[in-house]
């Protein structure tokens, strides 16, 4: 139980660095007060411009796989299984999971900027290459098609939590807990889009390239 509240504690204070904002000040700027007032890459890369948001893209999928990583790496410091044990695998990946878990918490509500933070897609992203890298290939294709076909980010990105979490689900090799997590990781995702959903439905969306176009 220790070690599970360890893995906890160290991947939400992973997940927790706000990289956005960091990036942002770094700048002199605080991006929760210009574009969406996201601090995730969509919004970095608007305000930033798009090699700063390709950067912070990056490195908010790299705290997931970092968190799950470090996950595995407690694991083992407090295991004797064997690796070739089916045990170890089902019970590495536990760990792994709850670490990702707490990332994708630490990057949505960030405890440094008072539990306000990103929406978690490239941070369940990040997750995702570690425990299951070919649904992430099928979300990420999703997610291009939807973003090509209407040009928007957040119809790209809900897209892509769906695709996530019916891909775990449908694809092999099955795993019942892995599958309740992910679902439960794409509800938060698309929850945390609720007010790009309102917009949505209101007309207001912002379309990728539109500044570009009325710039001119």
């Amino acid at each position: 139980m220790l070690a599970y509240i360890l893995t906890a504690l160290a991947a939400y204070l992973l997940g927790s660095i706000p990289t956005g904002f960091l990036m942002a000040k770094a700048k002199g700027i605080d991006i929760r007060t210009v574009g969406s007032g996201n601090i995730g890459a969509t919004n970095a890369m608007r305000v930033l411009g798009k090699p700063a948001g390709i950067f912070v893209l990056l490195m908010d999928a790299a705290k997931g796989l970092w968190a799950c990583l470090l996950g595995l790496f407690i694991f083992n410091q407090i295991s004797d299984l064997d690796y070739f044990d089916d045990a170890y695998w089902l019970l590495s990946k536990r760990f792994m999971l709850i670490a990702g878990i707490f990332a994708v918490l630490g990057h949505n509500y960030t405890c440094w900027l008072k539990f306000k933070g990103g929406k978690g897609i490239s941070t369940t992203a990040g997750v995702y290459l570690a425990l299951a890298p070919w649904a992430v290939l099928i979300a990420l294709g999703v997610f291009l098609l939807a973003v090509l076909v209407t040009r928007y980010v957040s119809i790209g990105s809900i897209s892509g939590a769906v695709a996530l979490v019916a891909a775990v689900w449908f694809f092999p090799p099955h795993n019942l807990f892995l599958g309740i997590v992910t679902t439960a990781l794409g509800a938060l995702a698309i929850y945390k889009h609720k007010s790009n959903i309102q917009r949505l439905m209101a007309g207001t969306e912002n379309r990728l390239g539109k500044k570009k176009e009325s710039a001119k």
